[in-house]
């Protein structure tokens, strides 16, 4: 049996993420992220999109405080 590398993995993955687009095109990404996004809110709540934007906004800032 092959020893699965990250470089193995990642290039699998690329390559079935590029089959998947072409087989259902750019909007199934979408539809599926959507439907993620729903769920999540639906277990965790509004809050918790609140408090990651927080967190996202200033690891942002203190990226481009330090360029």
């Amino acid at each position: 049996m092959r020893k699965r590398t990250k470089a193995s993995m990642r290039s699998a993955g690329k390559k079935g993420g590029e089959t998947t687009k072409t087989k259902n095109g750019s909007s199934f990404y979408k539809k599926i992220g959507q439907k993620g996004g729903t769920t999540t809110r639906e277990k965790l709540g509004e809050d918790f999109y609140r408090k990651i934007g927080q967190k996202g906004g200033l690891k942002s800032s203190k990226k481009r405080a330090e360029k």
